[in-house]
């Protein structure tokens, strides 16, 4: 291999920090786009319980992040120190660690919200009292 080739291999590989979008898992499908929600690895064994159903789930050593449709963060605040990234883009590399039977990815999102709330102690955001 002359220099030229290993420049050019060298360019192409990702950095370590590099952002990189959560990969589907074979013979599944996400019709209605996809976006994460991440929460410190602490709370990821909190939340599970909670949930009713169980989506793509991807663990990186210090985020556990759900598959969730696209825009489940329109117009709602998910309760800190969730993370919500659009496109599933995500830093350095997350294995999966929970894939559900059929070809659909997502977790619901109103009952990871709610289930995330409760682990966190943050009350839901249409709960909050309103100024006017």
């Amino acid at each position: 291999m002359g220099l030229d080739t290993l420049v050019r291999l060298q360019r192409r590989r990702p950095a370590p920090d590099a952002v990189r979008r959560l990969p589907m898992p074979e013979g599944m499908t996400a019709p209605l786009g996809y976006d994460a929600v991440a929460v410190p690895d602490r709370l990821g064994p909190l939340v599970v319980p909670r949930l009713p159903r169980l989506g793509c789930v991807y663990a990186d050593g210090t985020h556990w992040w759900w598959i969730v449709p696209a825009d489940s963060d329109y117009a709602l605040r998910w309760p800190s120190p969730a993370q919500y990234a659009s496109g599933a883009q995500v830093t350095g590399t997350a294995r999966l660690i929970h894939c559900p039977e059929g070809t659909v990815p997502y977790t619901p999102p109103i009952p990871l919200y709610l289930s995330l709330c409760r682990v966190t102690g943050t009350n839901p955001d249409w709960s909050r009292a309103v100024s006017a």
